[in-house]
């Protein structure tokens, strides 16, 4: 699985995170949570995506 900033992804904990960094193919910045007041914003892998489910529209 590729994953690229910006993308949605849902983590195997059940949250939704925004992807806001790259770092490497396996590690990541994401923010969290239900909006700008409470997005906490943590350092997540790639074991800990269950599946990317928003791309931005120019994805390739």
């Amino acid at each position: 699985m590729e994953i690229k900033e910006f993308d949605d992804v849902v983590l195997k904990d059940g949250r939704t995170a925004g992807i806001v960094e790259v770092l490497d193919s396996t590690h990541f910045l994401a923010d969290v949570g239900d909006g700008p007041s409470n997005w906490e914003n943590i350092a997540i892998e790639l074991k800990d995506i269950a599946l990317v489910y928003n791309r931005p529209s120019n994805s390739k």
